[in-house]
């Protein structure tokens, strides 16, 4: 990094002297101009679409005149905001700024050639970031003649909402100019955190289980989306994996993941889904075209009713963290418990039913290794007190009496039994024990530390505790046993065990 390119403009100037220019007027470019705006920089918006920008700034206008209808903004300030927004005609005319963020179309030769064309045009002490969600920093420098200011930017949408801001180096950028763009980012009232420049980043790459492993259980006729939906709210997420594809749109979630797993060299951890292909072959995009997994919006459940009949002889099996909280939880809701510290397994036994919390075995594969044919496994009741329902699988054996007594059960700690198909992993726990594993490998690989991983996950896409939470809460023996299961069962690669979580184990 030569002398000529520090201080950074953006951070050593006052707000109104660092002028903010955002190239690309779609949703996330004109929430990016309305946040530097806000933040008191004088903002230049362009689109090569004729009137987009000044389209842009209007709607910024009437979003802010709403804030202030409702209070939460005062008239002075929207006046003093869509002051300091200007459209702009053409990338000449953003010759002064200190900062200029690119959103434009998520392909490689565009972004590129407009990334070169800003590096000849713009001041020494400027700098430039792209809001690119996937694709390389790296890649994106090749072609300039000063990468080591290009950094990634990448917000969430909704922008003027959404926390979180991953900042991206590449293999070129000056750690200086990294840093200038975390101190702007924290001006923005935003939560900046550090990211290696790989497939993904950090929300991108981690999130993709939380998909994946739904649609695999799809794909094997396990469950339907609605059911596993309610599992997955039923751990604390804000809208089940279905849902929240439908909303995000098919199509652009199936491109995300074709773009990591071709990035990844085709690793299979990656692999794109045959039933997200055909939801988009077939049109079914999600919620922008009225139809994907659902037809519109899906109902939400019912809560379940309490019976009037007393509840089933509970005993809890075994020890350790989901041990507890069913433990709490039964007691909670008034039941008599008796416990069996000292079992080799761990779970619920009801009724002569052994109900085992999944550790990646199928309900019939351990019925048949314990000789014990009244035998069903129950997924991990991460949030006991949300929980809308709890996936089960019971073993060939298990009689419709022992069925309807775990139902029973359920109903008196305010669960809907949820029945799947006997595969492994059933649907939380497989999720979790992949999320966690994913953020392991993430930080194994130096692409983020635990901390970020936890803050980018919680504050981008809103999970209810970060991977490394999870991990300090369930310990890392059953999430590796529970992905060994996994393995075994499918001979993937995409259950393989992170080395992070291998140590984990190893150093408890």
């Amino acid at each position: 990094m030569t002398a000529q390119h520090k201080p950074w403009r953006v951070t050593t100037a006052a707000p109104a002297q660092a002028p903010v220019a955002v190239i690309g007027a779609g949703v996330m470019g004109a929430g990016i101009a309305q946040v530097a705006a806000q933040a008191g920089h004088p903002v230049q918006l362009m689109d090569v679409r004729e009137g987009a920008a000044q389209a842009a700034i209007d709607k910024i206008g009437q979003a802010l005149a709403a804030l202030v209808t409702k209070g939460r903004m005062a008239d002075e300030e929207r006046t003093a905001v869509m002051a300091r927004l200007h459209p702009a005609a053409s990338v000449a005319e953003l010759a002064d700024a200190a900062l200029v963020v690119e959103v434009i179309i998520e392909q490689l030769a565009p972004k590129r050639a407009l990334l070169k064309e800003l590096d000849e045009l713009l001041p020494a002490d400027a700098l430039i970031a792209s809001n690119t969600s996937s694709i390389s920093i790296t890649a994106l420098a090749n072609g300039m003649t000063t990468p080591q200011r290009l950094v990634g930017m990448h917000f969430f949408n909704p922008v003027p909402l959404m926390k979180l801001v991953e900042v991206v180096w590449g293999a070129e950028t000056d750690p200086a100019a990294a840093e200038a763009i975390e101190v702007l980012a924290r001006r923005w009232n935003k939560t900046p955190v550090h990211a290696k420049s790989t497939p993904g980043f950090i929300v991108n790459r981690i999130a993709r289980p939380y998909y994946a492993e739904s649609l695999q259980v799809l794909q094997e006729q396990g469950a339907t989306p609605a059911v596993l939906d309610r599992a997955l709210r039923g751990a604390g997420f804000r809208m089940g994996p279905c849902e929240l594809m439908d909303l995000i749109g098919h199509d652009t979630n199936a491109l995300v993941t074709q773009s990591v797993f071709e990035a990844n060299f085709g690793d299979k951890r990656f692999q794109p889904s045959l039933v997200q292909r055909a939801l988009v072959d077939g049109g079914r995009l999600g919620r922008k075209v009225g139809k994907g997994f659902y037809d519109g919006v899906p109902e939400t459940a019912a809560p379940v009713a309490v019976p009037d009949t007393a509840a089933p002889l509970v005993t809890l099996s075994g020890q350790g963290p989901m041990v507890d909280r069913l433990a709490g939880w039964l007691t909670h809701r008034g039941l008599t418990v008796a416990t069996m510290p000292e079992a080799d397994w761990q779970g619920l036994w009801v009724d002569g039913l052994a109900l085992h919390l999944t550790d990646g075995r199928c309900a019939a594969e351990l019925a048949h290794q314990r000789r014990q044919p009244a035998l069903a496994v129950m997924d991990w009741p991460l949030a006991p007190d949300r929980a809308e329902g709890l996936a089960v699988a019971f073993g060939p054996k298990v009689t419709e009496a022992q069925q309807a007594t775990v139902r029973h059960l359920f109903q008196h700690l305010g669960w809907e039994l949820l029945v799947l198909r006997d595969i492994p992993g059933l649907v939380v726990a497989r999720t979790i024990a992949m999320l966690i594993n994913e953020a392991a490998d993430a930080v194994w690989q130096g692409v983020c530390d635990a901390p970020a991983a936890d803050t980018a996950m919680k504050l981008g896409v809103n999970y209810p505790a970060g991977p490394f939470e999870w991990l300090a809460q369930l310990g890392a023996a059953p999430v590796v046993q529970l992905l060994e299961g996994l393995f075994t069962s499918y001979r993937s690669e995409r259950y393989r065990v992170s080395p992070l979580l291998k140590h984990r184990l190893w150093a408890d």
